[in-house]
């Protein structure tokens, strides 16, 4: 059986894959883990940064002696994938990102780490708030600050600047027309530096995975990795 590990975003949960992973079972053994500081898992003392998260998923993939493995990452969790399959492409055999934004500076980093403030979210929008506590516990609101921080420091350094192109396994970029967080420009460019890739935009698709509709995903994603039963 072939090997898929699935990974979530940034204040993102391995439960958003519910939808897919009987579908995709078919083909796979299926892997979800949370990166540190969400769900049950407790934030590091010295904090999280996208250096961690791909540390983390190298031993995930070392202690499970992974081989030959299938990433499909949502959001921060394509950006992880990608940074690891540049340090080490032996373990991987490709990789598809949903969603995932590349073009990170610190003035936009900035701004979207603005966006986390735990007390407007909880005052302005209760229910993702609620949500947040569900899945990550009393320590959603540390974890917001979190991963505002790695926003920041994603702005100040990109890991994947100037090292796409010793990417060369094959990836499939995908992207919806309505992500008001990534835009087709960053994902065509990421597309294009790419030596070994595919670009697929979703049509009436935003950002969260759970309105991206699942038998398009499925699609895509079978399409691409020449799933057939």
């Amino acid at each position: 059986m072939l090997n898929l590990i699935l990974l979530h975003g940034a204040l993102g949960h391995s439960e958003i894959f519910d939808t897919i992973n009987k579908e995709l079972s078919k083909y796979f053994t299926i892997f979800t883990p949370l990166f540190s500081g969400h769900g049950n898992s407790e934030l590091p003392e010295d904090g999280i940064s996208i250096e961690k998260y791909t540390n983390e998923l190298k031993e995930f993939i070392e202690s499970n002696n992974l081989k030959n493995v299938y990433i499909f990452g949502h959001s921060m969790g394509g950006y992880v994938a990608l940074c690891y399959a540049a340090q080490h492409p032996e373990r991987l055999n490709s990789v598809i990102t949903l969603g995932t934004k590349f073009n990170w500076t610190e003035e936009q980093a900035l701004q979207e780490s603005k966006m986390l403030d735990p007390e407007t979210i909880a005052e302005k929008v209760p229910k993702y708030a609620a949500l947040l506590e569900a899945q990550h516990g009393k320590k959603w609101k540390q974890l917001l600050h979190s991963i505002a921080e790695l926003m920041v420091s994603l702005g100040k350094n990109p890991p994947l600047k100037d090292n796409l192109s010793t990417i060369n396994i094959p990836v499939q970029i995908m992207v919806g027309d309505q992500d008001n967080m990534v835009t087709l420009e960053e994902s065509m460019e990421v597309y294009r530096s790419l030596p070994n890739a595919r670009l697929a935009v979703l049509p009436g698709t935003k950002h969260p995975i759970d309105k991206v509709r699942t038998d398009l995903l499925l699609d895509l994603i079978k399409d691409f990795w020449n799933l057939s039963l």
